[in-house]
């Protein structure tokens, strides 16, 4: 927040006294159980408070974008935790993947993109970022948009060690927001995306198909 538009949360970090951590599960995700104390509104402190935290690292999610054609790069794959809540388990979703130790967000865009589409970005720019859903997980997922060719963008792709199989759709900006607005686009990160585009596609277009005012990372 700027100085003009200060935060009107007022406490830290160091508002929090973390009295202990216990490893409940490890596998491919963890399961932490925390206890702690906290400030409370009232300037005291909290009683003892215990919480379990789903713990599977952060995320990168890429939005590919080709600015002259004015379409996006959807992947469909399925989702098994989707099967009870949504209409399908198949999912179409942006380009996204885990941040290993040592990577950046644009990193893990960039190989994503190349893994899940069979697409090179050229320039990508930071969107913003979250978290999934801050009452039970510590996840952050960090969104970027890419620039990219949508024309070179077909066919199914994934890692067959990790079980990957993705199939690549190719459609308009006004469609992929209109299956937002029709509940089709159901997942987070892909309505979050949309969203930002929707409201900043002219600027981006005239960022990018303009080469005097380009000012976005590129390889």
């Amino acid at each position: 927040m700027s100085e003009k538009n200060p935060s009107p949360v007022t406490f830290s970090k160091n508002d929090v006294e973390i009295i202990a951590r216990e490893s409940l599960y490890r596998g491919f995700f963890s399961l932490e159980r925390y206890r702690f104390r906290h400030r409370l509104f009232d300037g005291s402190m909290s009683g003892e408070v215990v919480r379990e935290v789903f713990e599977r690292g952060h995320a990168a999610v890429l939005l590919p974008y080709d600015p002259v054609r004015d379409e996006v790069v959807l992947v469909e794959q399925i989702r098994i935790p989707a099967l009870d809540s949504s209409q399908t388990p198949w999912l179409l979703e942006m380009v996204a993947g885990m941040i290993e130790p040592g990577e950046t967000v644009e990193d893990v865009a960039r190989r994503e993109a190349q893994e899940e589409a069979g697409i090179h970005v050229q320039r990508c720019k930071p969107v913003l970022s979250y978290l999934a859903s801050p009452g039970g997980t510590s996840e952050r997922l960090s969104i970027m948009v890419g620039e990219i060719d949508a024309e070179k963008a077909s066919g199914i792709h994934g890692l067959p060690e990790e079980h990957e199989d993705i199939r690549v759709h190719v459609v308009s900006r006004d469609q992929a927001y209109r299956w937002v607005e029709e509940g089709v686009i159901d997942n987070a990160a892909s309505v979050i995306a949309l969203q930002w585009l929707a409201l900043h596609h002219e600027s981006l277009r005239r960022e990018w198909m303009n080469p005097q005012l380009g000012c976005s990372s590129a390889n």
